[in-house]
């Protein structure tokens, strides 16, 4: 497995309020929810990517007002089309 490393100043840590491994976790999530936007991850995956179990993630998602599906206009009429 691959790791990733980024640097960031001790003021972020002090701004946020949150304890280091709690910032690092709701980075990981940030991270996580851009790469599914950007279509460069699954629901699935992105749960796995921050470690989160996927009803969880979508929780969080959802809490922030995040959308989870990403369905263009097409998608959005064949699930409302009656078979």
């Amino acid at each position: 497995m691959h790791a990733l490393s980024i640097p960031y100043a001790d003021d972020l840590l002090i701004t946020s309020g949150k304890p280091l491994k709690e910032l690092e976790e709701e980075l990981r999530f940030l991270l996580a929810v851009k790469l599914l936007e950007l279509h460069r991850l699954t629901l699935g995956k992105a749960a796995e990517f921050c470690g989160m179990e996927k009803l969880r993630f979508m929780f969080e998602t959802g809490r922030l007002k995040i959308p989870v599906m990403n369905l263009d206009d097409d998608q959005i009429a064949d699930e409302l089309r009656d078979d």
